[in-house]
């Protein structure tokens, strides 16, 4: 069975660190691009950042570059998202996904469940 859990979630202050991890089981995650996807409540999910299979080029959203690093374990079948800098606008349920590269939800077929990130004082 293919699935994505995504997990390292939690309540944060603002400037502190997070990272998340998306585990692949059922299926090799290095032959798919993996792309991260937030959603804010009232808000439409947005790409976060992505790694393509391939070159492992890294694409990151405007608003969390310098901040958000992807990367990938192939040893362990897993991407993680390491974010740093944390602000109350990151705030949102954090998904991983596995498809081809790109920022459009189209372009992924599988989809974790989520965690929720809070940055909170």
């Amino acid at each position: 069975q293919v699935q994505l859990v995504e997990s390292g979630g939690g309540l944060v202050q603002p400037g502190g660190s997070l990272r998340l991890s998306c585990a692949g089981s059922g299926f090799t995650l290095d032959y798919y691009a993996i792309g991260w996807f937030r959603q804010a409540p009232g808000k439409e999910r947005e790409g976060v950042s992505c790694i393509s299979s391939s070159d492992g080029s890294e694409y990151y959203a405007d608003s969390v570059k310098g901040r958000f690093t992807i990367s990938r374990d192939n040893t362990k079948n897993t991407v993680y998202l390491q974010m740093n800098s944390l602000k109350p606008d990151d705030t949102a349920e954090y998904y991983c996904a596995a498809g081809a590269m790109g920022t459009e939800e189209g372009n992924y077929g599988a989809w974790g469940q989520g965690t929720q990130v809070t940055v909170s004082s």
